[in-house]
């Protein structure tokens, strides 16, 4: 299929090899995309080397998009700043001609700690990523959107941490039932001028930050091993396994598309039967 041919997709936090973000342009690469990577492009507070996509990264990733035969351009971006993610939008459209689809996906899921071991600074990080970086990003490209007068797409990645939670997750827990609030609200606002708005919730997926958890988890609930985690993980969903990149890009691919031109306000779950409200 080539639904996308001619349509410009940002996916924020996308800079990193087996990435969600990776996953998710990689399906739209494969439908004739315009691709943007983004990623913060280098260290920041509460954000190490092997938390982020460095801007070499993001320029390996966009070449591996182009060699499925996508288009891709990179864009170094801190989300929580909206000049620069006004100026994410910005490049984008000026180097494609427009914005068709933002995917918010730039998050912190690495901080695992108690309630009570959790400190101030921790939880404005991940708050300040996570949800304000969503709403800066969000602004902007429904902005150009409407002053394009097109109709347009932006698909909020939250989690199953966005409808039940989880311990030693209390920032991130927070932060993407936030994203829901945000998601449901700014579907309202701008369903007249034909911009949906949405939210995919994935259950544990496992990508570079996927294993951060899994180990740091694996230890809490008293598991040997990961792999023993992993397993019991596997038996407690209906589907016998946890998810993949494709199974959330899938649907973002989806609710990009004109088929969903209908559905707006949604969180929708990709959980393989796990979560379902």
């Amino acid at each position: 299929m080539a639904r996308f041919t001619g349509k410009t997709v940002i996916v924020t936090g996308s800079g990193r090899h087996k990435g969600l973000g990776q996953g998710i342009l990689q399906r739209f690469a494969d439908e004739g995309a315009n691709c943007v990577v983004s990623d913060i492009g280098a260290p920041a507070e509460h954000m190490g080397a092997d938390h982020i996509g460095s801007t070499a990264e993001m320029e390996e990733v966009a070449q591996e998009l182009i060699s499925r035969g996508g288009q891709a351009m990179t864009v170094a971006c801190d989300v929580r700043d909206e000049d620069s993610c006004q100026a994410m939008v910005d490049a984008a459209s000026k180097h494609f001609g427009g914005v068709d689809v933002l995917i918010n996906n730039a998050g912190i899921g690495y901080i695992m700690k108690s309630l009570l071991d959790t400190n101030a600074d921790e939880w404005r990080a991940v708050i300040d990523v996570n949800l304000s970086g969503a709403f800066h990003c969000t602004r902007a490209a429904a902005a150009h959107m409407v002053g394009a007068g097109k109709p347009g797409r932006i698909i909020n990645i939250a989690s199953q941490a966005a409808k039940s939670g989880f311990p030693h997750m209390v920032p991130y827990c927070s932060s993407k039932h936030g994203m829901i609030g945000l998601t449901r609200s700014a579907a309202v606002e701008l369903a007249p001028q034909k911009i949906t708005v949405n939210a995919v919730c994935p259950n544990h997926v496992t990508t570079g930050l996927g294993e951060k958890q899994n180990a740091y988890f694996a230890e809490y609930k008293g598991f040997a091993n990961v792999d023993d985690y992993l397993a019991d993980m596997r038996v407690r969903n209906p589907s016998g396994r946890t998810g993949l990149p494709s199974d959330i890009a899938a649907a973002c691919a989806w609710l990009a598309s004109d088929d969903a031109a209908y559905v707006t306000g949604e969180a929708m779950n990709v959980s393989g039967g796990e979560e379902m409200h």
